[in-house]
């Protein structure tokens, strides 16, 4: 009976030691592969989405570090805890000194900013670098799990993005399907328009709530487009990205005063959609929210009645 109770205590010995060598095994969004010995819990994050995922994991406790574009009025209001941290130059500044200060696991940012040789510096230093890229509501979800797979939160991302998917099911459900058609601005026009076409999580969303995106036929991803082809298109509502600077007109009422653009349905009809959280332009949980201030747009309803997700 003890040689047993011995083997089966070298078998579980070796099961546990197999599973701590195999570790955590990652594809991130650029389709690297890496392996973690053990769930990040040292993590510098760069993109605000990316943050709010974080938070939303309940793994607000690993990060050590964050990006300046996280550090902006809607984030920390959203998340008071982002103010004690140290912040990192991120984009195209970004500052690997400044990183492994920090001496993080793992450093989380955008595929646009990952370069071989900032690249090269973490890996080679120990901290896993990895590529995050949600351009399409399936991406948000994809990033979710690639997070909480990273930080040990497996249970917790697939309770999310089910959470996510269910809400979103719901709000689609009490849409009207009445084929309105949606412009979505990335730049405003004093810097040449840009807008979202197919392939992004903003067409998504429109396309769930029975609407039509305006230039989803045109192109995918992002282009730039002219203000002649938004007027000749008419859309009945507007969503701007942009953020406000604390200076001249909010970014919805740059567009409702725009010369020329005083016949456009959504002007005519108050339909322009400028949410001061940013939740629009982050490709996170909060996609809900916005799910929800389109349909109210839809229906008419003033978007500052939404409650709160």
């Amino acid at each position: 009976m003890k040689k047993l109770l011995v083997l089966l205590a070298l078998i579980l010995l070796l099961v546990c030691t197999c599973a701590l060598a195999d570790g955590i095994t990652v594809t991130d969004m650029m389709g690297r592969e890496m392996t973690f010995d053990a769930p990040a819990d040292r993590v510098v994050v760069m993109m605000p989405a990316d943050c709010e995922i974080v938070y939303a994991l309940g793994a607000k406790d690993s990060l050590i570090g964050i990006g300046t574009y996280c550090e902006t009025k809607p984030e920390m209001a959203i998340m008071p805890e982002l103010a004690g941290l140290p912040v990192v130059n991120s984009g195209y500044v970004t500052n690997v000194e400044q990183i492994l200060a920090l001496a993080p696991n793992a450093v989380i940012m955008a595929t646009m900013d990952v370069q071989p040789a900032i690249t090269e510096q973490l890996e080679s230093s120990g901290v896993k670098v990895v590529a995050t890229d949600a351009q399409s509501l399936e991406d948000v979800y994809t990033d979710i799990r690639l997070i909480g797979k990273i930080l040990g939160k497996n249970a917790e991302a697939e309770e999310l993005v089910a959470s996510m998917q269910q809400q979103l099911a719901d709000i689609a459900a009490k849409a009207p399907k009445a084929g309105k058609t949606l412009y979505v601005e990335e730049s405003p026009l004093e810097w040449g328009l840009w807008a979202a076409g197919s392939g992004t999580y903003m067409n998504d969303l429109c396309e769930l709530l029975g609407m039509t995106n305006i230039f989803a036929a045109d192109f995918a991803l992002h282009q730039p487009v002219s203000e002649e082809a938004v007027l000749e298109r008419n859309p009945d509502i507007i969503v701007t990205m942009m953020m406000y600077y604390d200076y001249g007109p909010l970014p919805d009422e740059e567009i409702m005063n725009r010369p020329g653009w005083e016949n456009v349905s959504a002007v005519q009809n108050d339909a322009v959609l400028y949410d001061e959280t940013n939740a629009v332009a982050l490709p996170g949980p909060r996609l809900v929210e916005v799910a929800q201030m389109l349909l109210d747009l839809i229906n008419g309803t003033a978007v500052d009645e939404v409650p709160a997700a």
